[in-house]
């Protein structure tokens, strides 16, 4: 585990049919959640899908940019960006 905090760029897709997060080939994430855009219901399920898949406790994933927006920053402490992104794609 790198000390560092990874920041990862995600496009987030709320109310979708299943929940899911996929490494794009340009580095980006895709996510999709149920929950919807309210009141940050979306945002929340982000954090714990993201935790979820990458087996960090969810209290070390934060939206620290785009709160509001499909586009979001997220930081996950404990792991590098590239880290965080190569846990995803061993998950496949």
């Amino acid at each position: 585990m790198s000390g560092a905090p990874g920041e990862l760029r995600v496009r987030l897709t709320p109310r979708a049919g299943r929940e899911e997060v996929l490494v794009r080939d340009d580095g980006v994430l895709a996510a999709r959640v149920n929950a919807p855009p309210v009141e940050g219901r979306a945002n929340a399920a982000l954090e714990r899908l993201l935790a979820k898949a990458l087996g960090v406790a969810p209290s070390r994933v934060r939206v620290v940019r785009g709160a509001r927006s499909r586009e979001k920053t997220v930081r996950v402490e404990g792991l590098s960006a590239d880290e965080a992104r190569a846990r995803l794609r061993e998950r496949r």
